[in-house]
């Protein structure tokens, strides 16, 4: 039932920890899912936070998805929008756009914690060239299935009847899950592509026991039940969607079907002709290639 098992590519920024299990050379996408990271469980001293200063992206939507603290997001839009736990933040990038993710001032007065997952999806073909948004969506506006054995947050897409308020142009399947000691949750097969991601506890499928902090990629159109193992609550990500409309390149913030596409890219933000962020006036350069 699970086709491949992938061990995130694990960076330290400063004392707070990033997981990054895409893409990888053995799995580019789940679905539109291009990129992955698990941010922390991290505690930031007083005084410090995380700062990512002003960069632009192109031909996907960023979606970020925090379980403890906060983040300050501003984006070219002229969009000011605290993102906190259990709410979604979907900023699509399509010809351009730039943002900055920081620790507001006022969190920065006392230790915080940061935990969350930044992922993107790629934008279909038909939208790679599209205007920029944002969406928010408050936590209380997303379903949330409660039943025996395991209560779950529908992110992106449907689930036995319920559907999400978040909007994408490609079919998307997302839900945080929390399985209760020795419960059950059957994964939904209404997605061509689907993998899992425990966050903690172990995860039991078929008759393999999993380990937190790595991604299993789903068998496609595979009845699947997860049990939380060891008689422990478990807690994972469930991600996914139609398979993309063909593959995708990367290069820095950069996602396209055109390799053309990114060199076009590079070459407006070296001119600087993205949108400016208000209120921002750090310049990051571009990586060496």
């Amino acid at each position: 039932m699970i086709d491949l098992t992938l061990i995130p590519r694990t960076h330290d920024l400063g004392g707070f920890e990033v997981r990054r299990a895409l893409p990888s050379r053995h799995k580019r996408m789940v679905g539109p899912f291009i990129f992955w990271d698990q941010m922390g469980p991290g505690e930031f001293i007083t005084g410090q936070g995380v700062d990512v200063r002003p960069h632009p992206h192109i031909g996907l939507s960023t979606l970020t998805y925090l379980f403890d603290g906060s983040l300050m997001h501003r984006d070219s839009l002229g969009v000011t929008q605290r993102i906190e736990p259990g709410a979604v933040n979907l900023m699509t990038a399509g010809k351009g756009i730039v943002h900055s993710e920081r620790t507001d001032p006022v969190v920065r007065q006392h230790a915080h914690k940061l935990f969350g997952i930044q992922s993107w999806l790629a934008l279909p073909k038909s939208h790679e060239e599209g205007d920029p948004a944002f969406a928010h969506i408050a936590k209380e506006n997303l379903p949330l299935i409660t039943q025996a054995g395991f209560s779950a947050r529908l992110i992106a897409g449907s689930y036995e009847g319920l559907a999400s308020p978040f909007t994408f142009a490609h079919d998307t399947l997302y839900m945080d899950v929390h399985l209760q000691a020795g419960g059950v949750f059957h994964v939904p097969d209404n997605a061509e592509e689907r993998a899992l991601y425990p966050l903690s506890g172990r995860l039991q499928v078929g008759d393999t026991v999993y380990d937190a902090g790595q991604l299993l990629v789903l068998t496609p159109h595979e009845a699947i039940t997860l049990r939380a193992a060891d008689n422990m609550p478990c807690h994972v990500m469930l991600l996914g969607g139609a398979v993309m409309d063909g593959p995708r390149h990367i290069w820095w913030n950069f996602v396209s079907s055109d390799k053309n596409r990114l060199e076009a890219a590079k070459a407006d933000w070296l001119a600087q002709r993205f949108p400016k962020v208000p209120g921002e006036s750090e310049f990051i350069p571009l990586p060496a290639e």
